[in-house]
């Protein structure tokens, strides 16, 4: 039994000793890059770029390291612990927002006109090589999906604008 779990234990870290090992960039004859995390043994026919070191930990801020959670604002969190951005400069945000918003919600209007109008000439036109029906819906069917498309990213826009205060 004792073997076994030494055997488990070695394996267990091998394992992990794997991601620790230092991450390599390569580039081979082709020009494929290859990311590699054994350096000593690189990719064959691949020459080394860079290698990265992994990144170290942050230390957690005292509440996180006492709690094991970053800190969130409840009653028992002092309000000064948190970066507060005066009313003004908030509603100033909130309205450069909401106009981005708006001009995002007219320009996909327009898409959403110009793809309706795509659609509705591809669907006036039945070429000669069309007398099977599907080839016909093959056709027309991007048009069909970019209108789909252009609806949905205006429902999304409209119910971002709504959720905004």
């Amino acid at each position: 039994m004792p073997s076994l779990l030494r055997t488990l234990l070695l394996v267990a870290f091998t394992a992990s000793a794997q991601s620790w090992a230092e991450t390599c960039k390569y580039v081979d004859a082709e020009g494929h890059v290859i990311y590699s995390n054994t350096p000593n043994t690189p990719p064959k026919g691949a020459k080394k770029v860079k290698c990265f070191e992994d990144p170290t930990p942050k230390p957690a801020p005292a509440a996180e390291a006492a709690t094991g959670k970053p800190p969130t604002r409840s009653s028992d969190t002092p309000k000064g612990d948190f970066p507060k951005v005066d009313s003004q400069t908030q509603k100033k945000r909130d309205d450069d927002r909401r106009r981005i918003l708006e001009e995002e919600l007219a320009s996909e209007q327009q898409q959403l006109d110009a793809a309706k109008q795509e659609l509705a000439e591809q669907e006036e036109v039945r070429t000669g090589g069309e007398r099977n029906y599907q080839r016909y819906l093959d056709r027309v069917q991007p048009y069909r999906d970019a209108v789909a498309n252009h609806e949905r990213n205006i429902e999304a826009i409209r119910r971002e604008i709504a959720n905004l205060k």
